[in-house]
This record gives C-alpha cells, sequence and structure tokens, in this order.
C-alpha cells in the first residue's frame, strides 16, 4: 500500500503537470470507486480546475476551484499513472481524468481505493482522526516523544496506527526501526528518552530518503518519469528476508505479528 513517501513524491509530480488547467473529460469504469453516480460524477468535474494538491497521511486531496475536493486513498495495490491517450497503460484503470488538451490522469488498481468528491468540510472532518504528520515542521523530537509516551504496546503497531501519526505503513514501521536500532516488537513503555529521541531521527531520516528517492511504487508517474520507485533499492530490511543485514551481517529475519508481516535484523535491532 503506498505510504507518506509514495503520496507525496505523485503529490509533487502531479503539482508540476496538471495544476490550473481545466477538466475537459472524466471517464469512471467502476463506479464503486467514486461516491456519485457515473454521469453526475463527471458533470461536476467538468469544467473545474485543480487548483492545489495537499497530502494528509497516505490520502492525496485535489483542491478544486469551485472549493470542493477530490479525495483519493490508492489503498492496496493502487497506482497513478499520468499521460496522453497514445500512451495509456495497459492496465485496467478505474477512473481516467483528462486534464486539458492531453494530460491524462490514469487511476489504476482502486479495487479497495477511492476517489470521492467532497465539500471541504466534508473532506476535513473524513481526515480529522489522522494523527499528525512527522514531516511537519511543527514536529519535533519533544513533541514527538510526548506523544508516544502516552501510547502502550508494540513499535511497529503504533507507526502503523493512522490515528497515532498519519502515513507509516508496513514498508517504512521496518526501516524506521531498523534505523533506530531497535526490534519492530519493542514495548513503547519500556523505551528511554535516548531511545526516543533516536526514533525520532530515524522517522525524518528514513521518511525523506524514501521521498527524495520516489518511493517503493511498481511503475513510473509518467513516461519520462525516472524517479518513482526508486527507493526499492534503499530498504534494508523489508522484503529482504534471508539476506545480509548491512550494518552487523546477521541473517535478516521474517517474521508475523498482529497479522502483519514483519522483517528485522536479530543481531543489531533490540528491545530498548
Amino acid at each position: 500500500m503506498p505510504e507518506l513517501p509514495e503520496m507525496e513524491n505523485y503529490r509533487i509530480q502531479l503539482s508540476q503537470h496538471i495544476l490550473d488547467l481545466p477538466i475537459t473529460e472524466v471517464v469512471v469504469g467502476r463506479e464503486k470507486s467514486v461516491n456519485l453516480p457515473a454521469e453526475a460524477f463527471a458533470r461536476e468535474l467538468l469544467g473545474r480546475q485543480v487548483i492545489f494538491i495537499e497530502r494528509r497521511g497516505k490520502h492525496l486531496l485535489f483542491h478544486l476551484d469551485n472549493g470542493r475536493r477530490l479525495l483519493l486513498h490508492l489503498m492496496l495495490g493502487g497506482l497513478l499513472y499520468l499521460g496522453s491517450k497514445e500512451d495509456r497503460p495497459d492496465r485496467s484503470t478505474q477512473v481516467e481524468i483528462t486534464f486539458g488538451e492531453s494530460h491524462v490522469l490514469y487511476f489504476i488498481g482502486l479495487r479497495l481505493g477511492h476517489l470521492h468528491l467532497h465539500t471541504a468540510k466534508e473532506a476535513e472532518e473524513l481526515l480529522s482522526h489522522l494523527g499528525p504528520e512527522l514531516l511537519d515542521r511543527r514536529m519535533n523530537a519533544e513533541r514527538f516523544t510526548t506523544l508516544l509516551r502516552k501510547r502502550r504496546g508494540s513499535l511497529k503497531t503504533t507507526l502503523v496506527n493512522q490515528d497515532v501519526i498519519a502515513g507509516i505503513g508496513n514498508c517504512y514501521a521496518d526501516e524506521i526501526a531498523f534505523a533506530a536500532e531497535l526490534l519492530p516488537m519493542a514495548k513503547l513503555q519500556n523505551l528511554s528518552d535516548e531511545d526516543f529521541s533516536r526514533l525520532y531521527q530515524a522517522v525524518r531520516d528514513v521518511l525523506i530518503e524514501a521521498t527524495e528517492a520516489g518511493g517503493y511504487m511498481e511503475m513510473p508517474l509518467t513516461k519520462d518519469d525516472k524517479l518513482t520507485g526508486g527507493s526499492n533499492e534503499t530498504c534494508r530490511v523489508y522484503e529482504r528476508e534471508g539476506e545480509t543485514c548491512p550494518r552487523c551481517g546477521d541473517q535478516i529475519v521474517k517474521a508475523e505479528m498482529n497479522g502483519r508481516k514483519v522483517f528485522y535484523s536479530p543481531g543489531c535491532q533490540h528491545d530498548r
């Protein structure tokens, strides 16, 4: 499932291509992916412009020029592709939106995900449960420590809880735990101030590095996109079962915790 770095990469790149262009065509291939009847959904969007794209956690918010919002959550298997009708991807699409004369934004894999049209107030209420953004300039080590010290339970379970902090999923929770030299199963109540300080730095380092590398998506956003998917090669432990740990040389282990797969290096990750 796309996480903060993947959605932030999409936000940055899409902002360079589709802002202020009129929506000239809307095709809904799967009505369950939108929250209005297909014809009504298209009618509401035609002629409108996206004036700003915001990311909130794992969501994208397309701000329209009439004050409304398109709320996108890709969920598991969701992808975006921006191209022309000539270089349409050979994939099943659920929604297609054309901006201007030739920029078609293809929404792919929205079997669990969705693209819904809301008022600004509705969108705000729907996302109000999300925890704070960890890369927000208002976030710092002290606030981060205070936030997590209120919690009990395992490190990974807390990191992926969108009500506590927004944007982290399975992949980056494991990468953050590795960078902080903590086991994903470590109990928050057992961590020291030094552990929390190291954890906060790990959060920033991992998320910034992954975003700058383009996240781990399986296909580029455009035919000329050389960035998206670049962090596939930068993961140290996630999906690296049986490989050698780049830090201590031990073998990376795959386990299961609360129904989630978890990857870690037992040689250099500890419970505190």
